[in-house]
């Protein structure tokens, strides 16, 4: 009796194990936060942009909790992988060393927050002592003129447009919409790169973005692209 006991949980050991490995490798089918993303989207009813190209998050031991302005400066300038400022596709693969292959998502994010923590568990991918990069392309039809980007992570993130550095989130903060905002900005017709970058120590970890006029209206008429 005892020996079909062992051999039954035997067993539900290999089907858990079997279905947690199938869930992972077809990430996003079945995931309660996240879509395939489409090639072009549109920012949601509130402005939110919620498709992004997401990197598997990269394992990092933190030892500074405090996530002051100077240690955030030189984690966010790490080079972690060749060609990591190129702009990546869906699929494209890096390596991190010679154990370590990190892939690209093109995801749409179910909630206007980008659940990043959650991103990384549906994988079993480690979610803690990790940084995220995400990438995203915004497309103008016109000049957006006199607009700010308005920013909320958890826990410290940096954000770039064009390569340029327009907003630096520091401290272990939670996650709240439009917490930051940079100085106002022309958007100029055509294509923008919006890259960010997340830190996150213990605990959970997600962001959200929008573009809002200057009396904090959220802009809409743009579209969002993954290539």
């Amino acid at each position: 009796m005892k020996s079909k006991n062992r051999i039954m949980m035997f067993a539900l050991c290999l089907l858990a194990l079997s279905t947690s490995l199938a869930s992972a490798q077809n990430f996003p089918v079945g995931s309660k936060h996240f879509y395939n993303a489409l090639d072009e989207s549109k920012p949601d009813n509130d402005g939110f942009i919620r498709t992004w190209l997401l990197l598997d998050p990269i394992h990092k031991p933190l030892n500074n909790p405090s996530f002051n302005d100077s240690f955030l400066r030189k984690e966010f300038a790490t080079e972690y992988f060749p060609g990591q400022y190129d702009l990546p596709k869906a699929g494209d693969v890096v390596k991190l060393d010679k154990k370590t292959k990190l892939k690209w998502h093109a995801l749409e994010s179910k909630n206007f927050n980008v659940r990043v923590f959650r991103f990384a568990k549906e994988q079993d991918m480690a979610g803690y002592n990790v940084v995220f990069f995400g990438y995203t392309i915004i497309d103008c039809t016109m000049d957006l003129v006199n607009v700010r980007l308005a920013t909320g992570s958890n826990s410290a993130s940096m954000w770039w447009i064009d390569g340029e550095e327009v907003l630096l989130m520091s401290g272990d903060r939670r996650m709240v919409m439009d917490d930051c905002a940079s100085p106002l900005m022309t958007l100029s017709k055509g294509q923008h790169i919006l890259r960010v970058c997340v830190i996150n120590g213990p605990g959970l970890s997600d962001f959200c973005a929008r573009f809002i006029d200057e009396d904090f209206n959220p802009i809409k008429n743009f579209t969002i692209k993954t290539k």
